[in-house]
């Protein structure tokens, strides 16, 4: 194998139990051999799913010994991957076998020629922000984790209202009641955060967003900080209520009064690679469903 060549262990990710997966990672799988690349798949999948595999390693051994990682199938797949390459340098390529696709953006009909295109060294590199989350009682960190989308603090007993007091850099914003609380990446502003009324943050911008779940008072609005701050959230010690703290979607602790949570941007962040033409706009238009015309627009000459 020549030494240039790009990217020449290329580990395959993705949901074993879906059925719609496993076809494609046989079909990758193939055609990365064909190219001479060496292809890893977690030792979760079946040696029979994907016999073009090399070699079947642990998931949390991909960051050590590939240099790309390919996920077959939704953002969720994305999300969980991104958490196990965190700060490792190797970039996600996503294959959208999911619904919507804000992350896994190649299309299984463009799979292979997209894939050649990145072997070729045709592609886009994007670096996105992670949060870390630390759930602290008596200063001492009790549980944490990454994410790429969101933390969200959410009603553990769902017939009971929760009462958050939010800060950021130390100072106290505000007093909400109602089903919970997200911050939110700008990446995760077209996830959990959008449905409770969050704005879409274009990905390159370092901002932070805060939603409320469901407040109780109509004023209540989300708000947009800058990345470099330090936002902590604490339960009314009024209550005795607990509530759950979500990392992307999977708890990762809980939150009582007497504990707070803390969340800032993480020091790891993570690569992603899109196929040249990579438009950010057109993924919303088309995931989004804006508008009528869904031909490209003319740029204006201004």
């Amino acid at each position: 194998m020549p030494a240039s060549i790009s990217f020449p262990e290329v580990a395959l990710m993705g949901n074993p139990d879906d059925p719609r997966v496993l076809d494609p990672m046989h079909v990758l799988a193939a055609h990365l051999t064909a190219h001479g690349r060496r292809v890893l798949v977690s030792d979760a999948i079946a040696p029979a799913a994907v016999p073009g595999a090399s070699a079947r390693v642990p998931e949390d051994r991909f960051a050590a010994g590939a240099a790309l990682v390919i996920t077959v199938g939704g953002d969720g797949s994305m999300l969980y991957a991104a958490r196990r390459l965190a700060g490792s340098g190797v970039p996600l390529l996503g294959i959208n076998r999911g619904r919507l696709g804000f992350l896994a953006d190649i299309r299984p009909a463009e799979m292979l020629a997209s894939l050649d295109e990145v072997l070729r060294g045709e592609y886009d590199r994007e670096q996105r922000l992670l949060l870390r989350a630390e759930i602290l009682e008596g200063g001492r960190v009790v549980a944490g984790g990454l994410a790429l989308n969101d933390i969200a603090v959410t009603r553990h007993d769902p017939g009971r209202m929760l009462e958050i007091r939010s800060f950021v850099d130390g100072r106290y914003v505000n007093t909400h009641g109602g089903d919970g609380f997200i911050i939110a990446t700008a990446t995760g502003s077209t996830a959990y955060s959008m449905s409770c009324g969050g704005p879409i943050v274009a990905p390159a911008l370092e901002a932070i967003v805060l939603v409320p779940i469901c407040p109780h008072t109509l004023s209540e609005r989300p708000i947009l900080v800058p990345a470099s701050v330090v936002t902590e959230i604490t339960l009314s010690e009024s209550h005795s209520v607990c509530a759950d703290v979500s990392c992307d979607g999977e708890v990762t602790g809980a939150l009582t009064p007497g504990r707070r949570l803390r969340v800032r941007a993480a020091a790891e962040k993570i690569e992603l690679l899109h196929p040249r033409g990579y438009d950010y706009f057109r993924i919303l238009r088309e995931k989004l469903h804006w508008g009528r015309d869904h031909h490209s627009a003319a740029r204006p000459d201004g």
